[in-house]
């Protein structure tokens, strides 16, 4: 009992330490604690990612099927702009890590600033090109007549706040690089908070605010996360950081800005190819209907709510294999990679667990459908067979990147999601004519398979000779 109380108390002081975000010392001592300190409000910050993303489609569940779809279509084409923000904050924060790690806080500080100048740019035109083709975006999709006419104020007003969104993505991954991972947690509790509260006002109206349905889903997300943006611009501007962008930060580099782009291509084409998957499967599910475009849409986004916490937890392996890589300990960073990666295979095998036997009450909660609900059950269960094997492959793909090597991780997902997942997709779904089914076997097989080749390329150890 009196070692219970201990580890208790040890529990919680750590866990307070980790939310305060006090330590920021990741490459000396145990490296376990380093593992549970970064951890901790990585995957608080995830977690209220996920929650957000299952409450929203609830909300939007209540309106229409079509409403549902539309969130489907609009966010597998957001994607493809995710991938870009995705990319480049790897790439920002393997370098803001490999610099702080060398104790270099001016270059780190400096490289962060680059890296918001490009977000600014590229954020920018890519949600005024989406915002203009909205409607053309929805038909190449494969949407319905009824469903561009409901849906279209919503991916419009989505690509309008694109910008929003890419810096929210870009500032944490500066947090995150400098082990400020409590700054990055907060900020999307901020961002999130007031999207679970605006959401279903907007949707559906109270008082004098109009009920504005689909589009209000869209409106919320973006107040929320441009407020969750000022808060980080705070963080970055207030000197109490490790990066610390004052007026010295703000010139162009463009060696930086070259390496930035460089890195971040690697990091891009990964998500691109993974995200083209992805559309390539939501159209495959389009030939099926809408009701099972909206049971895959929810399934989706009940997966979210797991992944995304595991997520947090393969970003604190990019930044530990980042920071040790820059203080000169590459053994460090390996077993901090391999001691990640198994915390995260208990977490995502319990998960598994509890969505195969309560698959049933999950999907529930989102639709009466009964088609809709039988297309998202069977999704929920036999995607999660994968579950233990995408756990080690989030990490080991993290940790390529964290350590700058984005071009390894590019030619598995080249490999597996194109050349063998797509058209698996179409084999088992179309010609064999298991329907639904088909994708969602070929989902859980081949991130399994995208896992296993990460780990046997991580163990040949490469990576820790890329210099950033």
């Amino acid at each position: 009992m009196t070692n219970f109380i201990s580890f208790l108390k040890r529990f919680i002081h750590l866990f307070v330490i980790a939310i305060k975000g006090s330590e920021k010392e990741f490459t000396s001592g145990s490296i376990n604690k380093a593992i549970f300190l970064l951890s901790i409000p990585m995957i608080g910050e995830m977690i209220m990612e996920s929650l957000f993303a299952v409450a929203d489609v609830f909300f939007v569940s209540k309106i229409s099927v079509n409403a549902v779809a539309t969130v489907g279509l609009t966010e597998s084409i957001l994607m493809i702009i995710y991938s870009v923000a995705i990319g480049l904050s790897m790439a920002t924060t393997a370098i803001v890590s490999r610099r702080v790690g060398e104790k270099k806080y001016k270059r780190a500080s400096d490289a962060a600033f680059q890296s918001i100048f490009l977000a600014v740019i590229v954020g920018a035109a890519l949600g005024l090109a989406g915002f203009l083709f909205a409607e053309d975006i929805l038909m190449l999709m494969g949407g319905e007549s009824d469903l561009i006419r409901e849906g279209v104020g919503f991916t419009k007003i989505m690509f309008a706040g694109n910008l929003s969104i890419f810096l929210l993505f870009l500032n944490n991954a500066i947090f995150r690089g400098a082990g400020d991972a409590s700054i990055a947690m907060r900020s999307l509790w901020i961002a999130n908070g007031l999207n679970l509260i605006l959401d279903p006002l907007l949707i559906f109206g109270l008082g004098p605010v109009p009920a504005m349905g689909i589009e209000g889903a869209a409106i919320a997300t973006t107040i929320g996360r441009s407020i969750g943006v000022l808060y980080q611009t705070v963080g970055l501007l207030n000197n109490r950081g490790i990066i610390r962008i004052g007026w010295n930060n703000v010139i162009i580099r463009f060696k930086t800005v070259i390496e930035l782009i460089k890195i971040s291509m690697g990091g891009m084409g990964q998500f691109l190819i993974e995200t083209a998957s992805w559309i390539f499967l939501v159209k495959v599910m389009a030939l099926f209907g809408s009701e099972a475009l909206a049971g895959y849409t929810i399934a989706f986004r009940v997966i979210v709510f797991t992944i995304l916490p595991s997520w947090g937890m393969s970003n604190a392996a990019a930044t530990l294999v980042g920071q040790n890589l820059g203080a000169g300990f590459p053994d460090r960073a390996e077993k901090s990679v391999w001691n990640t990666a198994f915390y995260n295979m208990v977490f995502l095998g319990l998960v598994s667990i509890v969505f195969f036997i309560a698959a049933e009450p999950i999907i529930g909660l989102f639709m009466q459908s009964d088609v809709v609900q039988g297309i998202g059950v069977s999704a929920l269960r036999i995607i999660c067979f994968g579950y233990v094997f995408f756990a080690y492959g989030m990490v080991i793909s993290q940790a390529f990147n964290g350590a700058g090597d984005t071009k390894t991780p590019l030619i598995v997902n080249f490999f597996v999601f194109w050349v063998i997942q797509i058209p698996l997709a179409y084999w088992l779904s179309v010609t064999l004519d298991w329907q639904a089914e088909g994708v969602f076997f070929t989902i859980a097989f081949c991130h399994s398979l995208q896992a296993i080749i990460s780990i046997l390329l991580f163990r040949r150890g490469k990576w820790k000779t890329v210099s950033v």
